[in-house]
């Protein structure tokens, strides 16, 4: 999202509620609890949570859900990981939703390396959730784009964080894990995107890169009814995406 509160005053508020969405789910909020707006923090028709990161204005989820979880958790349990806020997971009666801000490995080697381990984190836990027969979602900004039809200039970014070898190879361990990435379903081509840098104007021109996902484990893929990216919607350097699920 680039921060809440940039999108607030661009009305992010009325277009969630136009659209009446039965959960919303956040990246990049850039604030902390104290910060959030009133008219943010109680929606009328939704309960909210959010965690945020230590470091002010930096990182940070939501999640919006007209449904009230019976459980909604900021980590997965004893991980170095919790502090910058990136992780809400809510469990449903149907299925647990995990909402992942994932690190971007492009500031230094150190960065890369505390993604991997993210990676790595989360693939374990995720797994770990996925043995119980529980339906799973996981949403999230994932920071790699996962095959070249996935970014507009894959060449000139072989050797850039968010579409190395070993940032697309562990998204293929996570398929292989009985995930399914939900948008590829309905759409094989190239040319969607879901991020686009700002300063060079790459919108426009639909230069960018796909980096944010709707995954599914098997137990819920029989009821995924589509998965889009909603490329004309602003306020952002991404753009939202959108998964329906036809439960029972």
């Amino acid at each position: 999202m680039n921060g809440l509160r940039a999108v607030h005053k661009k009305d992010f508020l009325n277009w969630m509620l136009r659209r009446s969405p039965d959960v919303v789910c956040i990246q990049e909020t850039r604030v902390s609890e104290e910060q959030i707006p009133e008219d943010l923090r109680s929606v009328p028709g939704y309960h909210s949570y959010f965690s945020s990161a230590e470091k002010k204005g930096y990182s940070g989820v939501a999640i919006y859900t007209r449904e009230e979880p019976e459980r909604v958790r900021s980590s997965w349990g004893g991980t170095k990981f919790e502090g910058e806020g990136r992780i809400l997971s809510a469990d449903y009666e149907a299925f647990t939703l995990f909402n992942i801000y994932f690190p971007n490995g492009k500031a230094s080697p150190e960065r890369l390396r505390y993604k991997m381990e993210f990676y790595e984190s989360f693939l374990g836990h995720v797994k770990k959730a996925d043995r119980k027969g529980k339906g799973i979602v996981v949403c999230g900004d994932v920071n790699t784009a996962h095959r070249e039809i996935d970014l507009a200039r894959p060449k000139e970014n072989e050797k850039v964080s968010g579409f190395l070898p070993e940032e697309r190879a562990w998204i293929d361990r996570f398929l292989a894990a009985g995930f399914c990435d939900t948008f590829r379903v309905f759409e094989p081509g190239a040319g969607h995107y879901t991020w686009w840098d700002l300063k060079s104007g790459a919108r426009a021109r639909n230069v960018g890169w796909r980096i944010d996902y709707f995954f599914v484990n098997r137990t819920l893929k029989p009821v995924v009814r589509s998965a889009s990216i909603l490329k004309d919607v602003m306020g952002s350097d991404h753009c939202p995406i959108q998964l329906s699920l036809e439960l029972p």
